[in-house]
């Protein structure tokens, strides 16, 4: 009888992210990276939690600049130095960086990310709806937008019209968020790997790629102890 060689462990990475937050559309970017050079790349599962930087956001959009002064001060043209020099981040890294973009309150989005959470596809819904928002090539605000990105992951339009017409996720979203503080996140991005590793901010590639193996060879160790 021929023994069968048991599969490798299956590795949860969860994200703790903000729609607009830049430095999570690096992150995000590069822990994908990190993971799709591993010739096991099919074995980590990336899982996306909410975090809302601002709660305190209007709902009704406003530029970019708008908001963060309002919140933290400053003039616009300072603002718009430190965009453009992540956009030149950014821009090395092969990702596109509008830096026209709309500011607003991302709870009900969150609310709609938990519900693709529920059905697996949470990562894939939430990277093409920042990825769309960063280019400059969607308004994540517009309900039908985000139906439409919902439709393209393999989630049903009418269930992301419904939610956002209802109080549905809304406790799911306010518990991630706790959840991420309780294991030690003042910000966003925040990177959980295993729950055995955490990794606050945008680290680089090969930082992401020195602990997804670290977990790996953990996880491993474990499924065969």
């Amino acid at each position: 009888m021929v023994e069968r060689e048991t599969p490798p462990k299956r590795v949860v990475v969860e994200m703790w992210s903000d729609l607009g937050c830049p430095w999570c559309y690096l992150a995000k970017s590069r822990l994908r990276t990190a993971i799709e050079q591993r010739p096991d790349a099919d074995r980590f599962e990336v899982v996306m939690r909410s975090f809302e930087l601002n709660p305190a956001a209007p709902k009704r959009p406003e530029t970019v600049e708008e908001a963060f002064i309002r919140s933290h001060g400053g003039t616009a043209a300072h603002f718009m130095a430190a965009e453009r020099r992540i956009q030149a981040i950014a821009r090395e890294e092969g990702l596109e960086f509008t830096l026209d973009r709309l500011s607003a309150n991302t709870f009900d989005l969150h609310r709609v990310v938990q519900y693709a959470n529920a059905e697996g596809l949470g990562f894939e819904f939430f990277s093409a709806v920042q990825d769309g928002f960063f280019v400059g090539a969607l308004n994540p605000y517009a309900p039908e937008a985000l139906a439409g990105v919902a439709e393209s992951v393999g989630l049903e339009g009418r269930r992301v019209h419904a939610i956002l017409a209802s109080g549905e996720y809304a406790d799911r979203v306010r518990a991630d968020r706790a959840e991420g503080v309780e294991l030690g996140a003042t910000g966003v991005p925040f990177v959980v790997l295993d729950r055995r590793v955490a990794a606050p901010g945008a680290q680089k590639v090969p930082v992401y790629g020195q602990l997804l193996e670290q977990v790996a060879a953990r996880a491993a160790d474990s499924s065969t102890s």
